[in-house]
C-alpha cells in the first residue's frame, strides 16, 4: 500500500475542469504530448542541483490559474517565474530556508486557430515561440530557484486584458529583447489574465490582416479590456490613402467598432518613442509624424481613453539622458551575449529593465484614468512617474536561457 501511494504521489492530480497538482519535490517526467506534462525545453533539471528548468502541460486554449509554492526546506532560495514567451509573474522571490511563499496568477494559452476553417497566420520565426503550440510553459529561474508545488485550473470567469500592437508590446521571446506587454503581467493578481496578440514589424492593418483582432473576438467578452498601441510601422505604409489621417484612423475606428460590439471596453496607447536626442543629446525628437496626434483625435471623436506613453517616454529618455538612456534599450557591447560578435545598438526595441519600467507607464495611465480592472493590481504596485524612474543599477533581471541576436522586425 505504501509502495502504491508513493507512486500516486508522482503522477499529476487532474479533475474535471482542467485541474492539475504537481508535486515538485518529487521526480516529473520529461514532457511528452502522450503523457501531457513534464519538464520541457531544458529537459529535467539534474539531481541536487540548483538549475533554473520550464515545465509544460498540454491543455486547450483558455485562461489558466495559476499558483505556485516557492522556497525550499534546505536552502535560501530566490525564484523568478515566467510564463509562455517570457511573461513575467514572479519577479526575484526571496526565501529562506524552510520558508516558503505562494503566489497565484492567471496564464492565457492559445494556439493559432480561430474556428474550423481559420488561423492567425502567424510569421515564420512565431512558429517557435512558446505562445503559440499546444502548451501552458512556466519557466522557474532566479539565482537559487526553488518550486515545492505547480497548481493549474482552468478560469472561464476573470476578466481579460488583450494587447494589440508591434514590436514595443509584443512578448519577445528571446534575451536581450523585452517589450512593456510581457512585464505588464507582473502587476496583476489572481483575478486578471493577460493575452497579448502583438508581434513585431506589425501594424494596425497587418494586425488585422494575420486575423488577430478576429481571433480575440472569439473569447472577448463585457468586462474585458483591449489595449491598442499602433504606429511605430504605420507610419512606414505608402499605398494610396496610408498616412495618419485616413487609414490608420479608419482602422483604428475598426478595433472601436468591433471591441464595443462585443460590450467590452477600449484604450489606446500612443506609441512608445525612439531613442533619437537633438543635437543637443538632451531633448528627443518626435518621429513618429502626425500618428500620435491622429490616434488622439479619434480617441477624442469616439470617446476612448488614451495612455500618452509617446510623452512618457520622451519624459524617461531624457530623464536618463543621452547615455544613460542606452540601459534601458538593446546596447550591448560584443561578446554580451552567447554568439554576439558585434555589438548591439537598437535605439527602438527595449531590454527588459526599459520594459519594465514602460509597463509601469502603462498601469500608471490605467490607474489615473481610473479604470475599474485596476482594483485587480497587485499590493505592491506603487505610484509611477517616467521623471523619477527606478535606478537601472538596482534592477536585477536573471536573463532566460533562450537567446537570440537577430534584431526584431520593425523599427
Amino acid at each position: 500500500m505504501k509502495k502504491l501511494l508513493s507512486l500516486l504521489a508522482l503522477l499529476p492530480v487532474a479533475a474535471l475542469g482542467q485541474t492539475f497538482d504537481f508535486d515538485m519535490t518529487h521526480a516529473q517526467p520529461v514532457y511528452d504530448a502522450g503523457v501531457g506534462y513534464g519538464y520541457d525545453i531544458l529537459g529535467a533539471p539534474a539531481a541536487k542541483t540548483v538549475a533554473p528548468f520550464y515545465f509544460s502541460v498540454k491543455v486547450p486554449d483558455g485562461n489558466y490559474k495559476v499558483r505556485v509554492v516557492l522556497g525550499s526546506k534546505k536552502r535560501n532560495a530566490e525564484t523568478t517565474v515566467r510564463a509562455e514567451s517570457r511573461r513575467l509573474m514572479v519577479h526575484n522571490c526571496e526565501t529562506l530556508r524552510g520558508k516558503t511563499a505562494t503566489y497565484e496568477f492567471v496564464v492565457n494559452k492559445r494556439s493559432p486557430y480561430i474556428n474550423e476553417k481559420d488561423r492567425v497566420r502567424i510569421k515564420d520565426r512565431e512558429k517557435d515561440y512558446l505562445t503559440w503550440d499546444e502548451k501552458l510553459t512556466l519557466e522557474f529561474s532566479g539565482d537559487a530557484p526553488a518550486v515545492q508545488s505547480i497548481h493549474i485550473e482552468r478560469d472561464d470567469t476573470c476578466p481579460t486584458i488583450y494587447l494589440c500592437g508591434n514590436s514595443t508590446v509584443v512578448d519577445q521571446n528571446y534575451e536581450p529583447w523585452a517589450s512593456w506587454g510581457q512585464m505588464f503581467t507582473r502587476w496583476w493578481n489572481e483575478n486578471v489574465s493577460v493575452a497579448n496578440y502583438a508581434e513585431s514589424g506589425l501594424t494596425a492593418r497587418t494586425f488585422l490582416a494575420q486575423g488577430r483582432l478576429d481571433k480575440i473576438l472569439t473569447t472577448l467578452k463585457q468586462g474585458d479590456l483591449v489595449i491598442c498601441e499602433f504606429g511605430h510601422n504605420d507610419e512606414k505604409e505608402h499605398r494610396p490613402g496610408d498616412g495618419a489621417w485616413y487609414h490608420y484612423t479608419y482602422l483604428l475606428k475598426t478595433f472601436i467598432d468591433n471591441v464595443r460590439a462585443k460590450q467590452a471596453d477600449i484604450v489606446f496607447c500612443t506609441p512608445t518613442q525612439r531613442r533619437f536626442f537633438d543635437d543637443d543629446r538632451k531633448t528627443i525628437k518626435n518621429t513618429h509624424g502626425d500618428f500620435p496626434a491622429a490616434m488622439k483625435r479619434v480617441a477624442e471623436r469616439e470617446g476612448v481613453p488614451v495612455i500618452d506613453l509617446n510623452q512618457m517616454t520622451k519624459v524617461f529618455f531624457e530623464t536618463l539622458g543621452y547615455d544613460g538612456s542606452k540601459r534601458a534599450l538593446v546596447h550591448y557591447a560584443a561578446g554580451t551575449w552567447p554568439g554576439q560578435e558585434t555589438a548591439l545598438s537598437d535605439n527602438t526595441h527595449f531590454n527588459p529593465y526599459g520594459a519594465y519600467e514602460v509597463a509601469k507607464m502603462v498601469v500608471m495611465g490605467m490607474k489615473e484614468l481610473r479604470l475599474p480592472i485596476t482594483q485587480n493590481l497587485r499590493a505592491d504596485f506603487t505610484v509611477f512617474s517616467p521623471a523619477v524612474p527606478d535606478a537601472y543599477e538596482t534592477f536585477k533581471w536573471v536573463p532566460a536561457q533562450r537567446f537570440e541576436i537577430k534584431k526584431p522586425d520593425g523599427n
